[in-house]
């Protein structure tokens, strides 16, 4: 009988009720081909694999990270609920110890919802890893933590979440913005003045392969994890790089992933995007599976799977060569780059255009954050979509200093109530969300 050499937990909600279509390839046969294939192969049956049913997240959990307008009822449906609840499930029997790896194998998916949140955007109305992470923080009192994107689109919504954290690793690897959705994830992308440097993008050119993806994570990924010592390791686990994949232009293997899968040895995976239903998701999540529980994958292949066919080209992998050396450059300078950033002014502001693809939302955001040499800063988010009357959004984070403290504290308690259609306070040092509507 087979014995994983290391605990691993498995959640599965495939969301039969919820598709943004019939024949979206967002839909529910995602996850249940991947379902099949695993029972077939009887990975539930190896001593040590263990399946868990996923809860569901409360209010809490979810305004803990998002700023929902007008509230998380108007954007999200029972399956998002449970969703990151599956997320949440995992991350609870990792830190409770029942297991040493978690896998989520979840939808809808979430790493390009933003703080503030209006409607779907890239298929995500909610960050479901974003959601487990803050309630992992909040119950466990984990501080440390590194989250790594192999999703092939830019996880621009977690990074936005994380932008002005210098206590969260963020790291995008995806194909070249300039080529796919959502057109972001540029070297230049590393953080706000706060935390200059933990904002890591690595875009990759189309036609990527194994060795360009695994390259990527032997020389550029893991000796960044080293020297950031995170206490835990998130993998954001999109398989849309899939050669396969119908919307998308990469061509990594289920092998390459299962190597990459043990090359970086993350304490919980959550799956993101991976559209090729048939063809990909199951060898590849059984890959995830098999390496996650330390097991043998040498024999899993794609049936229709040709090195060659796939292999990158010399141009490519000189690509991918230039790409991590810059980005060695920008992580070695981060302390001088993040110093440069905070002399620059005593306050930060940025305006953004943001659409939500899916519902067809613009949304124009103005956004402040507090220099400061103590913590995270004090933000406050000005955002209004489709021309309606802006609510304000004020964020303090969760090691915030007296300073900041008070500084989110005076933005929430004088800003205008005939300015904005709603007022709302995250204060992450006491755990509470406000409006001014309903305090």
């Amino acid at each position: 009988m087979l014995h994983a050499k290391k605990k691993t937990g498995l959640v599965f909600f495939p969301a039969f009720d919820w598709a943004i279509s019939p024949s979206h390839p967002e839909r529910e046969e995602r996850l249940l081909y991947t379902q099949d294939q695993v029972f077939e192969e009887g990975l539930l049956d190896i001593e040590g694999i263990f399946e868990f049913k996923p809860d569901l997240v409360t209010i809490d959990d979810v305004q803990r990270v998002h700023f929902c307008v007008p509230d998380p009822w108007a954007v999200m449906t029972e399956s998002h609920f449970i969703s990151a609840g599956g997320a949440k499930t995992i991350g609870m029997a990792v830190m409770d110890g029942t297991v040493e790896r978690g896998f989520a194998l979840v939808r809808p998916p979430g790493h390009h919802a933003c703080r503030v949140v209006h409607g779907a955007r890239g298929f995500c109305n909610v960050n479901i890893e974003a959601i487990m992470i803050e309630y992992l923080r909040r119950a466990y009192g984990v501080e440390r933590i590194a989250i790594v994107d192999t999703d092939c689109h830019h996880g621009d919504g977690t990074q936005d979440i994380y932008w002005h954290d210098p206590d969260t690793l963020f790291i995008s690897i995806h194909q070249d913005g300039r080529t796919l959705y959502p057109g972001s994830g540029f070297l230049d992308e590393m953080g706000g003045p706060n935390a200059v440097g933990t904002t890591i993008n690595i875009p990759l050119p189309p036609n990527t392969s194994d060795e360009g993806f695994l390259y990527t994570i032997k020389e550029v990924v893991l000796p960044i994890l080293d020297d950031f010592k995170p206490q835990l390791i998130i993998n954001s686990a999109g398989q849309d790089n899939h050669y396969s994949d119908p919307i998308t232009n990469m061509n990594f293997s289920a092998q390459g992933y299962a190597k990459l899968t043990s090359l970086l040895k993350a304490d919980i995976a959550v799956l993101e995007g991976g559209y090729s239903i048939e063809g990909a998701l199951p060898y590849i999540n059984t890959g995830i599976i098999l390496a996650m529980a330390g097991l043998d994958y040498d024999q899993l292949r794609e049936p229709d799977y040709d090195f060659d066919t796939y292999r990158q080209s010399t141009n490519t992998t000189e690509s991918i060569y230039q790409i991590g050396e810059k980005v060695r450059n920008l992580w070695d300078k981060r302390d001088s780059l993040r110093e440069v950033a905070r002399a620059k002014a005593h306050s930060s502001q940025r305006s953004r255009s943001i659409y939500y693809d899916t519902d067809s939302i613009q949304e124009n955001q103005n956004e402040t954050i507090r220099i400061c040499d103590d913590c995270g800063g004090a933000l406050r988010i000005e955002s209004a979509a489709n021309r309606q009357k802006p609510i304000l959004a004020v964020h303090i984070p969760i090691k915030a200093c007296p300073a900041c403290q008070d500084q989110g504290h005076q933005w929430f308690e004088t800003a205008s109530r005939d300015e904005f259609s709603d007022i709302f306070l995250q204060d992450r040092t006491t755990d509470r969300y406000l409006s001014a509507n309903k305090k």
